[in-house]
Order: structure tokens, then sequence, then C-alpha cells
């Protein structure tokens, strides 16, 4: 039995550190931790108490302990360096929370290549989601496509979809100093105001009644809507006349959960996630790592960076 430390969200908006024991089974891995990344829009949600109990088990992370109505750790970005067996000393990833040290099943921890460091990694599980919605978006050679939300996943879409032959990428925020990210990732960006219509296709990642309103009247005729956010409790406003009736729209959710079907076929969720692991060599994805705390300090300031709006992929650093 090791004895780690692990952060625990006690009750809404209350985060603890808390002594977690855990046992490896003898073809478990025993990790230590050197990075895990907070996802601010999942998080946000689970630390205010807002997701809906109908949600409940959908929702849980994968190596998840307690319930979303408290006390629950909960968290799915985690690097560090495996202590035992044949895979001694490899740094891998794992969808596990935020924990000074902890075991998993072999097949759940991915090494990660030697193309991406350490710190860098953490934002697999975002890459993941992107890739997820580039699938579900469909985007093709020369298609004309708006991102609406330029947070982390959102960005990481605009990233993949530039890279499309003969694209014309627009990421579209509220915050004007999301420009330089946006162009550094090889698309255009605009405010909601001054945001060009008839795209091929629109990816919607604001988790705002405001942001969908706008990525269906950007839309162009018949083209197709990809509702990335998740609102939680929350209940939202779609306007479903006028442009979206006129347009012959189509709005499609797109949930990381499950593989689209055209590649379910061949591809599991193991490969899925490899492959965004291999996706994060670009160091230009560096920009999306807006902050950085150390474990020990991380429960007196997750609410702060959570609530803060310039946060996008904070990064918590465990050891030295």
């Amino acid at each position: 039995m090791t004895v780690a430390t692990a952060l625990w969200i006690t009750q809404a908006q209350t985060a603890q550190a808390r002594d977690t024991v855990y046992d490896a089974g003898p073809d478990d891995l025993e990790i230590e931790t050197l990075y895990t990344g907070i996802s601010r829009g999942t998080e946000r949600l689970v630390f205010q108490g807002h997701v809906p109990v109908a949600e409940h088990e959908r929702m849980r992370a994968p190596f998840q302990e307690g319930a979303f109505d408290f006390p629950v750790k909960y968290g799915y970005a985690a690097v560090g360096k495996v202590l035992n067996g044949a895979r001694l000393g490899q740094v891998v990833f794992a969808l596990f929370p935020h924990q000074s040290s902890f075991a998993v099943p072999a097949q759940a921890a991915l090494q990660v290549p030697d193309t991406v460091p350490a710190s860098r990694a953490i934002l697999a599980a975002n890459m993941e989601t992107a890739l997820n919605i580039t699938w579900d978006a469909g985007v093709s050679i020369g298609d004309r496509v708006v991102v609406v939300g330029c947070g982390v996943v959102g960005a990481l879409v605009g990233y993949l979809t530039a890279q499309i032959p003969g694209t014309q990428v627009t990421l579209v925020d509220i915050d004007p100093s999301r420009r330089t990210l946006a162009e550094n990732f090889g698309c255009a960006f605009a405010s909601p105001d001054d945001v060009a219509g008839d795209a091929d296709v629109v990816i919607h990642a604001s988790a705002s009644a405001a942001g969908l309103a706008l990525a269906i009247n950007v839309a162009g005729l018949e083209a197709r809507v990809i509702e990335a956010s998740w609102y939680g409790a929350q209940s939202t406003e779609v306007p479903l006349g006028g442009a979206f009736h006129r347009g012959r729209l189509q709005i499609v959710s797109s949930q990381v959960g499950r593989i689209p079907a055209r590649q379910a076929a061949r591809w599991d969720y193991a490969r899925r996630l490899s492959k965004a692991l291999d996706l994060l060599a670009d160091p230009v994805l560096d920009a999306l790592i807006s902050g950085e705390t150390a474990f020990a300090d991380l429960p007196a300031s997750y609410g702060d960076t959570l609530d803060d709006p310039l946060t996008l992929c904070h990064r918590v650093r465990y050891g030295a």
C-alpha cells in the first residue's frame, strides 16, 4: 500500500489536499507524477457542482473517485514517470486526477513520444477532444472554417483544421488578446462583431448561448454547425428560426466519449489518444499553457485559476 496526496473537491467551490491510499497490482504500473493539467471548462463545472444528476455516471473520469455530489477526486491529464516493471523510467500520460503518485493498469498509461516534452504532454486529453471534433466536423480541402470560442479545445481545433490544404480558418473570441494565439496557429482572428459569414463548417466551443447564436448566424447555406461545448446543468437558448431554418443548417453534437461512426471500425480509444500525443510535437502549442502552480499550492489557488477567464491550460508541477 502506498500513501499519496490528492486534490479532492469536498463541496462546491472547496478543494483540499487529502492523503489517498492505493495498491499497485502485479500488472499495474506505479507512476510518480511530474505534471497534471487543469482543463478549465469541465473542471470548473465539477468544482461549482453543476454536473446534472442525470449525467453523473456518463461524465465520470476514468480514474475518478467519489461522486459529483461530493466529495470527488477529478481530473484527466496526468504525466509521470514509471517506477516499476519493464517500463521503468518511461514517461507516460494517463487520464488520472491531480495526485502525487498513482497506479494504473499498464494499458492505461501511454508512452509520451520523445518528440513531446512531459511539460506539454498534459495537453493530450484536450488534443484528443479536438481530434474527435475535427472528425465530426468533416472539414474538407478548401473549406471556410469558423471556430467560435478560442479556449484550449477551440484553439486546437483551429490548429488542426488550418493544416488541411486550402482551408481558411478563423478563430472567434470576445478576448482580443487571443489574436496572437490564433495567428501563431495559422488562423485568422475575429471578434464576434466582425466575423465574416457563409462558412462551410462552424465549430462552436464557447459554451455560451451567444456563441451558439453566432455560430448559426455565420454558417453558409446547408452548412454544418458542430456543437462542441458542454453546458452541464445550464439550459441554453438555441435560435432555430431565421438563419437556421432558412439556411437548412445541421447542428451536430461532438462528444469525446464516442468515436465517430466513420472512424469507429478502425480506431479505438488507445489509438486515438496515441495519435493525440503524437500531434503535440509542435513547440507552438506551448502557448496554450497559461500558467503553472506547484501541487502544494493547488488547493488554495484552484478556485481562482478556474474562475480566471484568461486561463487556458494551467499546469500543475509536482516535486522540486
